[in-house]
């Protein structure tokens, strides 16, 4: 079952050319060079003007849509604003209509324009998408005149043939065709350079692309995190090997360079955690807490210098900052947050005399995805299509809630309303079913008690539903012994999630205390976990539901795959359904959950 959740990853040592320094500390790499680059030279009258020396091109780039189309809800659908004053607030942002017209504004004036992204399009999409296997998500991205983007984690959701079909086109091999017309697929190319098929020892798709436009090039590398085996489903990476990200694109950027193509973008599916959640916050600002840290800088200081900017994604945080080098120079990475909130602009100074990149011309930003201009036509006009074909299902009314249930912080009221009914379908399967768990990347999006479509307010729609749990994983149940109960805890906070806890939503009846001011697996303090007031029992068995993502030991909790007498039962969102159903009506909504089943000491 795929996540978001921050990923760790193994401490690597490479032997590179110098030591990399940390995080620069110039917001743009510098001012612009000396005379302003050229512009476009068809402006000019034929036979009197030679291009000059620099050509500004324009890279747009944005990453993690999630086939998020339509403006996301509650505050994945807000991104926090960094005031004059040091305060912030919060702005609405998202929506396919919104992000093209941004983005064929920005490009107005701007003839050497490129779009680009950096993975996680689809997968994990609301209904409007994912109920069509994300052909509306590649649609829009067409409609939007994406160039190119890198494949992510969640593009093999459902394995590497129907990424195939995504990229080439063609009906769903088992549902046919939606429409009257034939999928087209995508117009642009999803690149995988790290991704190998164990047959041929060859990348599935495309590895790189060079954008050309007259004398001007500029090559694109696309990588996705080499950790993804450990947050998808096994049937979706079955057979394919996922490389070292570094090795991949360092590899990749020798080959460009043997053709001539010496300006080089990097689409990395990996990313960072900026000091600040502010879009515009400056990163590379002196002082304590600035900064970015993360797999992506590891990653950043080891790529060649022949790399001269780099696009990531995957941790869903804004950032425009600069990390060294391998020799030492400032190179430009950013991130624009995730469901079409933001787009980055930025400017990449050519040389024509070199054909690279001017590094110390380049600069770039964070956008606003507002929701204050025009909305695009073509957008509104996708959306209605597949909306229709959706509606007799999404619409239906699954049940009522009395207010928002949100699904962030450690422990998330709606991570425990999901845990309760997995536990609750769980007992339905077998009644000495003692507990559930579930891991916090599959809860996509909060319940919000506002209407949304025209439902009326708290109710809750199977659209709304799928939105927060769109893996279709299925509850499963297994045997553990009390110690392996304790370890699986323990392994919330230690082994391959030591960096970045991934903490398990719990049961009704399940507690324990979890003291950040520990480390490694002490966090979990053992003598507090209790079920039903009672202490785990080592030597005792008990029986769990989880996801089958869970299940196969998936997101670093390599003991939840050491089960036993497994059982399967419903879908993950009908086990939801079944809940809502059973324990709301119209006049007794369901209320958010206290999410005080952790007790959390920091």
């Amino acid at each position: 079952m795929p996540t978001t959740s921050h990923p760790s990853r193994r401490r690597r040592t490479y032997r590179l050319i110098a030591a990399a320094a940390g995080v620069a500390t110039a917001g743009a790499l510098a001012a612009a060079l000396p005379g302003s680059a050229s512009a476009d030279d068809s402006a000019q009258p034929a036979g009197h003007h030679r291009p000059g020396r620099y050509q500004d091109v324009q890279l747009l780039s944005f990453n993690d849509l999630h086939g998020n189309l339509e403006p996301p809800s509650g505050s994945a659908g807000r991104v926090s604003e960094l005031q004059a004053d040091g305060t912030t607030k919060t702005v609405d942002a998202g929506g396919v209509e919104y992000l093209a017209t941004h983005l064929r504004t920005a490009r107005e004036g701007n003839p050497y324009s490129i779009t680009a992204a950096g993975g996680d399009m689809v997968g994990a999409s609301p209904l409007i998408s994912g109920l069509f296997h994300d052909e509306p998500t590649v649609e829009a991205l067409n409609k939007l005149d994406l160039d190119v983007t890198s494949v992510g984690n969640h593009e093999f959701d459902e394995g590497a043939r129907e990424l195939s079909r995504l990229q080439k086109g063609g009906c769903h091999p088992t549902e046919g065709c939606y429409t009257d017309e034939e999928f087209a697929g995508a117009d642009f190319p999803f690149l995988a350079a790290n991704v190998l098929d164990d047959k041929t020892g060859k990348p599935i798709l495309k590895p790189y692309w060079v954008w050309k436009k007259k004398d001007v090039k500029v090559g694109f590398i696309g990588v996705t995190l080499e950790a993804t085996p450990a947050i998808v489903s096994a049937e979706g990476v079955k057979g394919l090997t996922f490389k070292d990200e570094v090795e991949t694109i360092n590899k990749y950027a020798k080959e460009l360079q043997r053709q001539g193509v010496k300006s080089i973008v990097a689409l990395i599916h990996e990313g960072g955690f900026p000091a600040s959640s502010a879009y515009n916050y400056n990163c590379d600002s002196p002082g304590p807490g600035a900064g970015v840290s993360g797999p992506i800088v590891d990653i950043a200081k080891n790529i060649t210098p022949q790399v001269d900017a780099l696009v990531t994604g995957h941790t869903h945080n804004p950032y425009v900052c600069t990390i060294n080098d391998p020799a030492g120079q400032p190179r430009m990475v950013t991130s624009a947050a995730s469901f079409g909130r933001l787009y980055t602009d930025t400017t990449l100074t050519y040389d024509r005399w070199t054909g690279d990149i001017a590094r110390t011309a380049v600069k770039s930003a964070n956008h606003v995805v507002t929701r204050t201009v025009p909305k695009a036509p073509d957008m509104t006009e996708l959306i209605g299509k597949w909306n229709a074909l959706a509606a007799p299902i999404g619409n239906r009314p699954i049940g009522y809630i009395s207010g928002d249930i949100g699904n962030t912080g450690t422990e998330s009221p709606l991570g425990d309303l999901i845990a309760d009914a997995q536990l609750a379908h769980g007992k339905e399967l077998d009644p000495e079913t003692d507990l559930a768990l579930m891991n916090p990347g599959g809860i996509r999006a909060p319940l919000t008690y506002a209407a949304k479509a025209g439902e009326g307010d708290g109710v809750v729609t199977y659209a709304e539903g799928f939105t927060v749990q769109p893996f279709a994983n299925t509850v499963n149940l297994q045997d553990f012994k009390g110690s392996q109960l304790i370890q699986v805890l323990k392994e919330q906070v230690s082994g391959a999630n030591a960096a970045a806890p991934k903490i398990l939503q719990v049961s009704s009846g399940l507690t324990y205390t979890l003291d950040m001011t520990k480390t490694g697996a002490d966090r979990v303090v053992t003598d507090s976990i209790r079920l039903g007031g009672a202490p785990i029992d080592p030597a005792a068995t008990y029986r769990v539901a989880t996801n089958s993502f869970l299940a196969g030991g998936g997101d670093g909790f390599p003991t939840l795959g050491l089960g036993t007498n497994d059982l399967v039962g419903l879908d993950d969102l009908a086990a939801l359904e079944k809940y809502l159903t059973a324990n709301s009506s119209p006049s007794n909504p369901i209320a958010p959950p206290a999410a005080n089943r952790i007790t959390i000491v920091k």
